[in-house]
Protein backbone atom coordinates (compact mmCIF):
# COMPACT_ATOMS: atom_id res chain seq x y z
CA UNK A 1 0.00 0.00 0.00
CA UNK A 2 1.17 3.07 -1.18
CA UNK A 3 0.60 6.68 0.43
CA UNK A 4 1.35 10.67 -0.56
CA UNK A 5 3.24 12.50 2.83
CA UNK A 6 4.38 15.84 1.99
CA UNK A 7 5.43 15.43 -1.91
CA UNK A 8 6.03 11.67 -2.77
CA UNK A 9 4.33 8.01 -2.61
CA UNK A 10 5.60 6.12 0.67
CA UNK A 11 5.41 2.81 1.84
CA UNK A 12 2.07 2.63 4.27
CA UNK A 13 5.08 1.43 6.96
CA UNK A 14 7.34 3.49 6.56
CA UNK A 15 5.56 6.61 6.58
CA UNK A 16 5.77 9.28 9.35
CA UNK A 17 3.93 12.09 10.35
CA UNK A 18 5.54 14.31 13.26
CA UNK A 19 4.04 13.27 17.16
CA UNK A 20 3.89 16.87 17.35
CA UNK A 21 1.56 17.64 14.00
CA UNK A 22 -0.99 19.92 14.99
CA UNK A 23 -3.87 17.68 13.31
CA UNK A 24 -2.88 15.39 15.82
CA UNK A 25 -2.45 17.24 19.37
CA UNK A 26 -5.20 20.10 18.43
CA UNK A 27 -6.97 18.95 15.85
CA UNK A 28 -6.02 21.73 14.00
CA UNK A 29 -6.56 20.26 9.95
CA UNK A 30 -8.98 19.31 7.38
CA UNK A 31 -10.51 16.25 5.03
CA UNK A 32 -11.99 15.37 2.28
CA UNK A 33 -13.19 11.66 1.57
CA UNK A 34 -13.56 10.86 -1.95
CA UNK A 35 -15.01 7.49 -3.76
CA UNK A 36 -13.37 6.02 -6.43
CA UNK A 37 -15.08 4.11 -9.06
CA UNK A 38 -12.99 1.53 -10.79
CA UNK A 39 -10.09 4.15 -10.56
CA UNK A 40 -11.33 7.04 -11.40
CA UNK A 41 -12.10 9.63 -8.33
CA UNK A 42 -15.90 10.48 -8.00
CA UNK A 43 -17.04 14.49 -7.99
CA UNK A 44 -12.77 15.41 -6.73
CA UNK A 45 -13.38 18.78 -8.62
CA UNK A 46 -16.10 19.58 -5.51
CA UNK A 47 -14.39 18.12 -3.04
CA UNK A 48 -11.20 19.87 -3.60
CA UNK A 49 -13.37 23.23 -3.79
CA UNK A 50 -14.49 22.37 -0.40
CA UNK A 51 -11.29 21.66 0.86
CA UNK A 52 -9.82 25.05 0.10
CA UNK A 53 -13.11 26.50 1.65
CA UNK A 54 -12.58 24.59 4.65
CA UNK A 55 -8.78 25.74 4.80
CA UNK A 56 -9.66 29.34 4.49
CA UNK A 57 -12.62 28.89 7.34
CA UNK A 58 -9.99 27.26 9.47
CA UNK A 59 -7.24 29.95 8.90
CA UNK A 60 -4.91 27.47 6.70
CA UNK A 61 -2.85 27.94 4.26
CA UNK A 62 -4.25 27.90 1.14
CA UNK A 63 -4.05 23.81 -0.33
CA UNK A 64 -2.00 24.01 -3.84
CA UNK A 65 -4.52 21.76 -5.60
CA UNK A 66 -2.72 21.12 -8.77
CA UNK A 67 -0.36 19.22 -6.09
CA UNK A 68 -3.22 17.94 -4.45
CA UNK A 69 -4.84 16.13 -8.07
CA UNK A 70 -1.37 14.85 -8.55
CA UNK A 71 -1.23 12.95 -5.12
CA UNK A 72 -4.85 11.84 -5.66
CA UNK A 73 -3.88 10.49 -9.03
CA UNK A 74 -0.62 8.40 -7.72
CA UNK A 75 -2.12 7.39 -4.62
CA UNK A 76 -5.28 5.89 -6.98
CA UNK A 77 -2.32 4.38 -9.21
CA UNK A 78 -0.31 2.85 -6.90
CA UNK A 79 -3.38 0.89 -5.04
CA UNK A 80 -6.05 0.08 -7.81
CA UNK A 81 -8.81 -1.62 -6.54
CA UNK A 82 -12.78 -1.38 -7.84
CA UNK A 83 -14.61 0.38 -5.01
CA UNK A 84 -12.09 2.91 -2.66
CA UNK A 85 -12.21 5.33 -0.02
CA UNK A 86 -9.87 7.78 -0.82
CA UNK A 87 -8.71 10.41 2.47
CA UNK A 88 -7.39 13.45 1.68
CA UNK A 89 -5.88 15.16 5.28
CA UNK A 90 -4.31 18.79 5.34
CA UNK A 91 -3.05 19.62 8.76
CA UNK A 92 -1.46 22.80 10.48
CA UNK A 93 2.05 20.75 10.07
CA UNK A 94 4.85 20.65 13.02
CA UNK A 95 3.67 23.13 15.90
CA UNK A 96 3.96 23.76 19.55
CA UNK A 97 1.68 21.65 22.32
CA UNK A 98 -0.93 24.14 22.50
CA UNK A 99 -3.61 26.16 20.04
CA UNK A 100 -0.74 28.39 18.29
CA UNK A 101 0.35 27.13 15.16
CA UNK A 102 4.26 26.56 14.09
CA UNK A 103 5.95 27.78 11.45
CA UNK A 104 7.00 24.68 9.84
CA UNK A 105 3.74 24.42 7.11
CA UNK A 106 0.83 21.98 6.71
CA UNK A 107 0.92 18.50 6.15
CA UNK A 108 -0.23 16.95 2.93
CA UNK A 109 -1.39 13.34 3.32
CA UNK A 110 -3.66 11.33 0.66
CA UNK A 111 -4.12 7.23 1.23
CA UNK A 112 -6.92 5.03 -0.54
CA UNK A 113 -8.49 1.89 1.19
CA UNK A 114 -11.40 -0.50 -0.25
CA UNK A 115 -14.67 -0.71 0.55
CA UNK A 116 -17.70 -2.18 -0.42
CA UNK A 117 -21.29 -1.20 -1.60
CA UNK A 118 -23.33 0.05 0.98
CA UNK A 119 -27.00 -1.58 1.56
CA UNK A 120 -30.18 -0.26 -0.10
CA UNK A 121 -31.34 0.66 3.89
CA UNK A 122 -30.18 1.23 7.42
CA UNK A 123 -31.26 2.21 11.07
CA UNK A 124 -30.53 5.54 12.46
CA UNK A 125 -30.58 7.16 16.16
CA UNK A 126 -31.05 10.51 17.50
CA UNK A 127 -28.73 11.78 20.01
CA UNK A 128 -28.99 14.04 22.34
CA UNK A 129 -25.95 16.20 21.74
CA UNK A 130 -25.93 19.44 19.47
CA UNK A 131 -24.51 20.88 16.14
CA UNK A 132 -23.49 24.44 17.46
CA UNK A 133 -25.10 26.24 14.26
CA UNK A 134 -23.19 29.26 14.89
CA UNK A 135 -19.59 27.93 15.93
CA UNK A 136 -16.33 28.63 15.07
CA UNK A 137 -15.88 25.03 12.55
CA UNK A 138 -19.51 25.16 11.57
CA UNK A 139 -19.74 24.22 7.80
CA UNK A 140 -15.96 23.39 7.91
CA UNK A 141 -14.91 19.54 7.28
CA UNK A 142 -12.47 19.74 10.36
CA UNK A 143 -10.57 16.60 11.76
CA UNK A 144 -11.98 17.75 14.65
CA UNK A 145 -14.09 14.55 14.56
CA UNK A 146 -14.58 13.69 18.44
CA UNK A 147 -18.28 14.07 19.06
CA UNK A 148 -19.04 12.14 15.56
CA UNK A 149 -16.87 9.28 17.39
CA UNK A 150 -18.92 9.36 20.31
CA UNK A 151 -22.25 9.85 18.64
CA UNK A 152 -21.36 7.18 15.94
CA UNK A 153 -20.78 4.67 18.79
CA UNK A 154 -23.62 4.91 20.26
CA UNK A 155 -25.83 4.27 17.21
CA UNK A 156 -23.78 1.28 16.69
CA UNK A 157 -24.23 -0.39 20.17
CA UNK A 158 -28.27 0.33 18.89
CA UNK A 159 -27.67 -1.76 15.97
CA UNK A 160 -27.54 1.39 13.89
CA UNK A 161 -24.96 2.76 11.06
CA UNK A 162 -25.81 6.77 11.53
CA UNK A 163 -26.50 9.13 14.54
CA UNK A 164 -28.68 12.57 13.65
CA UNK A 165 -28.17 15.58 15.64
CA UNK A 166 -30.21 18.69 15.96
CA UNK A 167 -28.72 22.06 16.37
CA UNK A 168 -29.27 24.03 19.58
CA UNK A 169 -32.79 25.66 18.50
CA UNK A 170 -33.77 22.33 18.30
CA UNK A 171 -33.79 22.05 14.46
CA UNK A 172 -32.85 18.94 12.56
CA UNK A 173 -29.22 19.18 11.29
CA UNK A 174 -27.11 16.08 10.23
CA UNK A 175 -25.60 12.97 10.64
CA UNK A 176 -22.22 12.37 12.14
CA UNK A 177 -20.82 11.42 8.55
CA UNK A 178 -24.12 12.16 6.33
CA UNK A 179 -26.57 14.45 5.66
CA UNK A 180 -30.28 13.58 5.85
CA UNK A 181 -33.51 14.14 3.66
CA UNK A 182 -36.65 13.68 4.57
CA UNK A 183 -40.55 12.90 1.97
CA UNK A 184 -43.62 15.08 3.30
CA UNK A 185 -46.59 14.34 0.97
CA UNK A 186 -44.31 13.11 -2.01
CA UNK A 187 -42.31 16.66 -1.40
CA UNK A 188 -38.38 15.63 -0.86
CA UNK A 189 -36.88 18.17 2.09
CA UNK A 190 -33.29 18.48 3.75
CA UNK A 191 -32.26 21.09 6.23
CA UNK A 192 -30.42 24.48 4.62
CA UNK A 193 -27.05 24.95 5.18
CA UNK A 194 -28.08 27.69 7.48
CA UNK A 195 -29.04 24.55 10.36
CA UNK A 196 -24.97 24.07 11.05
CA UNK A 197 -24.94 20.86 8.25
CA UNK A 198 -21.69 20.35 6.73
CA UNK A 199 -22.40 21.38 2.94
CA UNK A 200 -22.33 17.76 1.97
CA UNK A 201 -20.78 17.32 -1.85
CA UNK A 202 -23.40 14.56 -2.37
CA UNK A 203 -26.23 16.36 -0.53
CA UNK A 204 -25.38 19.02 -3.14
CA UNK A 205 -25.61 16.67 -6.27
CA UNK A 206 -29.30 15.49 -4.55
CA UNK A 207 -31.01 18.39 -4.32
CA UNK A 208 -29.57 19.67 -7.91
CA UNK A 209 -30.86 16.00 -9.31
CA UNK A 210 -34.06 15.67 -7.36
CA UNK A 211 -35.42 19.30 -7.06
CA UNK A 212 -35.05 19.03 -3.13
CA UNK A 213 -36.18 21.80 -0.90
CA UNK A 214 -33.74 22.99 1.93
CA UNK A 215 -36.18 23.72 4.19
CA UNK A 216 -35.78 24.71 8.14
CA UNK A 217 -36.93 21.41 9.83
CA UNK A 218 -38.16 20.31 13.52
CA UNK A 219 -36.68 17.15 14.63
CA UNK A 220 -39.79 15.42 15.29
CA UNK A 221 -40.10 15.59 11.40
CA UNK A 222 -38.64 12.13 11.48
CA UNK A 223 -41.30 10.72 13.60
CA UNK A 224 -44.15 11.63 10.56
CA UNK A 225 -41.87 11.91 7.42
CA UNK A 226 -43.15 8.93 5.19
CA UNK A 227 -39.76 8.18 3.94
CA UNK A 228 -36.09 9.37 4.87
CA UNK A 229 -32.56 8.89 3.87
CA UNK A 230 -29.32 9.67 3.78
CA UNK A 231 -26.77 10.89 1.56
CA UNK A 232 -22.73 11.06 2.06
CA UNK A 233 -19.88 10.15 -0.42
CA UNK A 234 -19.98 6.70 0.34
CA UNK A 235 -23.50 6.12 0.85
CA UNK A 236 -24.57 8.28 -2.41
CA UNK A 237 -27.91 8.21 -1.84
CA UNK A 238 -29.60 5.50 1.11
CA UNK A 239 -32.82 5.00 2.19
CA UNK A 240 -33.92 4.46 6.44
CA UNK A 241 -35.95 1.70 7.86
CA UNK A 242 -36.03 2.24 11.17
CA UNK A 243 -35.36 5.72 13.25
CA UNK A 244 -35.15 5.17 16.92
CA UNK A 245 -37.95 3.20 17.50
CA UNK A 246 -39.87 4.33 14.65
CA UNK A 247 -40.01 1.51 11.77
CA UNK A 248 -40.47 2.59 7.79
CA UNK A 249 -41.81 -0.16 6.67
CA UNK A 250 -41.01 -0.96 2.93
CA UNK A 251 -37.61 1.41 2.52
CA UNK A 252 -36.89 2.32 -0.16
CA UNK A 253 -40.13 4.05 -0.57
CA UNK A 254 -41.03 5.22 -3.79
CA UNK A 255 -39.17 8.19 -3.51
CA UNK A 256 -36.05 7.40 -2.04
CA UNK A 257 -35.80 4.69 -4.65
CA UNK A 258 -36.55 7.21 -7.46
CA UNK A 259 -33.74 9.30 -6.00
CA UNK A 260 -31.58 6.37 -5.60
CA UNK A 261 -32.09 5.82 -9.14
CA UNK A 262 -31.53 9.73 -10.52
CA UNK A 263 -28.32 9.55 -8.80
CA UNK A 264 -26.86 6.69 -9.83
CA UNK A 265 -27.39 7.22 -13.57
CA UNK A 266 -26.18 10.91 -13.33
CA UNK A 267 -23.12 10.04 -11.29
CA UNK A 268 -22.56 7.09 -13.70
CA UNK A 269 -22.78 9.64 -16.85
CA UNK A 270 -20.72 12.20 -15.39
CA UNK A 271 -17.72 10.99 -12.33
CA UNK A 272 -16.64 15.31 -12.01
CA UNK A 273 -20.18 17.04 -11.93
Amino acid sequence: MKIWLDGGLQDIESARVSVFDHGLTVGDGIFETVKTVNGRPFALTRHLDRLARSARGLGLPEPDLDEVRRACAAVIEANPMPLGRLRITFTGGHGPLGSDRGEHGPTLVVALGDTTRRPDSTAVITVPWTRNERGALTGLKTTSYAENVVALARAREQGASEALFGNTVGRLCEGTGSNVFVVLDGEIHTPPVASGCLAGITRALAVEWTGAAETDLPMDVLQRADEVFLTSTLRDVQAVRRVDDRELPGAPGPVTAKAMRIFDEHAAADLDP
